[in-house]
């Protein structure tokens, strides 16, 4: 099961956010997201658990705990969406 997790301090990890999920179950692998251009945290990332089970159970007792002084959001993640390949500003040029 893919998780994903919000609000995460900018000094986590991927290493950091792989152990928050251990104590739940097997962590096949743990994402803190970065920007491209800074290489810094984007304050989000991805879990994958093996067991959805052991995946519920994290998901229902970290969402909403406090991690690094921020307060989590931990839900199931959703298939990433198709982006158009339209340019975004679809206005008149000056």
């Amino acid at each position: 099961m893919n998780i994903y997790v919000s609000n995460l301090s900018f000094n986590v990890t991927d290493d950091d956010l792989r152990g928050f999920f251990e104590e739940y179950g097997n962590v096949s692998s743990a994402k803190v997201v970065m920007d491209k251009y800074t290489q810094r945290s984007r304050g989000f990332g991805f879990v994958e658990m093996d067991s959805k089970e052991e995946a519920e159970k994290a998901v229902a007792e970290l969402n909403g705990a406090n991690v690094e002084g921020r307060q989590i959001s931990v839900a199931e993640a959703r298939p990433r969406e198709e982006r158009s390949s339209k340019p975004a500003y679809s206005g008149n040029r000056w």
